[in-house]
């Protein structure tokens, strides 16, 4: 998994990692880099605003297609998209600049952001809160779509198809900004979605589809939550991709982006 539960709340857990990496780096530099707490606090709070700015440009810039099509989603900072070069590049830049006057502090700081960005590098690579998969292949599960129909999920592997399995409700905000682009990827050739709702009643769910005008052949009930059991998804949205024999090739919890979609279903 790529995020934690703490409450009601999804912490991507790249996130945090850089979060904790953050506070490290604020608390060595507070009181080794011998410059004042004055002088400190603007360098370091321009620095998270610099590798915020510089991260989101590199990421933009590098997934630029799917930015073009909606270039207001360059400015939801809270969904995913950041590459973390393009932030210490930013970071960097802005050190030097902030500390030019104070060369000993300025050569500090840039060794501390260097050695900070690594450790995140690091951190993300081990993933030590668990990055393993709750599943290997389609679960063998049979659930019943909005017409009434059996539909068994290991059976889909069939059509050689990637599959996408998104977990949903219709109370779950990102779950509903996201299933546009979820429609988008299951009109393309040789991709199978699977919308599974989360433990409503058909009514909500078919309302929601009609008024929202969504099309999709494999639109599930799921009453028990027996999905969000078996990939042991912290909360919703949770999305499973599977290669075309139905193995596990990545799990997403929280919003998808259009860049991210595209990146599965280009890789």
């Amino acid at each position: 998994m790529n995020a934690i539960a703490l409450g009601p709340l999804l912490i991507s857990l790249p996130r945090l990692y850089a979060i904790g990496c953050a506070l490290l780096l604020l608390l060595a530099s507070r009181y080794l880099l011998g410059v004042s707490a004055r002088q400190h606090s603007r360098w370091f709070n321009g620095l998270l605003l610099a590798w915020v700015v510089g991260a989101r440009v590199a990421y933009v810039a590098l997934n630029w297609e799917s930015y073009y099509a909606a270039p207001l989603d360059i400015l939801k900072l809270w969904q995913p998209g950041y590459y973390g070069l393009g932030g210490l590049f930013a970071g960097l830049l802005w050190t030097v600049w902030s500390l030019r006057t104070h060369l000993l502090s300025m050569i500090g700081a840039l060794a501390m952001l260097v050695g900070a960005s690594s450790l995140w590098l690091v951190v993300v690579t081990l993933a030590p809160l668990g990055n393993q998969f709750a599943v290997d292949t389609l679960p063998d599960v049979t659930l019943e779509d909005v017409d009434g129909n059996p539909v068994h999920l290991p059976s889909l592997s069939e059509n050689g198809d990637l599959i996408i399995v998104n977990l949903w409700a219709t109370w779950c905000p990102p779950c509903l900004r996201e299933m546009p682009l979820l429609e988008e990827a299951a009109k393309r050739d040789e991709v199978s979605v699977v919308i599974a709702n989360q433990g409503e009643d058909l009514l909500p769910i078919v309302r929601y589809l009609d008024e929202q005008g969504l099309s999709f052949r494999y639109a599930l009930r799921d009453p028990s939550q027996t999905l969000m059991a078996q990939f042991k998804a912290p909360g919703l949205p949770t999305t499973v991709l599977f290669d075309r024999q139905g193995n596990t090739l990545d799990v997403h919890v929280g919003e998808l982006t259009r860049a991210q979609l595209s990146r599965w279903l280009e890789d």
